[in-house]
C-alpha cells in the first residue's frame, strides 16, 4: 500500500511566487542601495543625528572628525549608487558587509552609550540603531548569495 499526501494549496500562484522569487533580490539590493546613499548624504551634508556617535566610536582612527564622517558619507552614496545601478556587487557587498560589521564597535568601545544600565539587553536608541545593522548585513548576504556564477 503506498500512502500519498495531498499537495496544500500554494498561498501565492506559482506564476506570481516565481516572480517574487526572481525580483525579490533586485528589490532587496536597491533598498539597501536607497539606504546608504540616505545615510551617506546625511553624512556629507552633516546633519545626520549619529555624527557624535560615528565620531566618538572611531576616536582611535588618526583622521579628524569634520573630515572623516563626510569621508564616511562618501563611500556609503558611492557603495550605495553601485548597489542601486548593479555594479561591481562582488566587492561592493563585501566591503559594504565589512562596514555594517564593523558598527558593532559602538557595542564594544561605547557600551554605556548601547545600553540602559550596562544591561546588554536592554538597547538604548543608540545600540537599537546598531544591532539593526544585523538586517543590513543579512540583506547584503542574501543578495551576494543569488549572484550568478562567476565566469572563468
Amino acid at each position: 500500500m503506498q500512502l500519498t499526501t495531498a499537495n496544500p494549496t500554494p498561498a501565492v500562484p506559482a506564476g506570481r511566487a516565481t516572480d517574487l522569487r526572481r525580483h525579490a533580490p533586485t528589490l532587496l539590493r536597491v533598498a539597501l542601495g536607497v539606504v546608504f546613499v540616505w545615510f551617506g548624504a546625511l553624512k556629507i551634508a552633516n546633519v545626520t543625528p549619529v555624527a557624535a556617535l560615528v565620531a566618538d566610536t572611531l576616536a582611535f582612527v588618526p583622521i579628524p572628525p569634520d573630515l572623516l564622517l563626510p569621508a564616511l558619507g562618501a563611500f556609503e552614496v558611492v557603495a550605495g549608487g553601485l548597489l542601486v545601478v548593479g555594479r561591481l556587487l562582488r566587492p561592493v557587498l563585501a566591503v559594504l558587509v565589512a562596514h555594517l560589521v564593523g558598527t558593532f564597535l559602538v557595542l564594544v568601545t561605547l557600551p554605556g552609550v548601547a545600553f540602559q544600565d550596562g544591561n546588554p539587553l536592554l538597547l538604548t536608541t543608540e545600540g537599537e540603531f546598531v544591532v539593526k545593522n544585523l538586517v543590513l548585513v543579512a540583506g547584503a548576504l542574501a543578495v551576494a548569495a543569488t549572484l550568478p556564477a562567476r565566469r572563468r
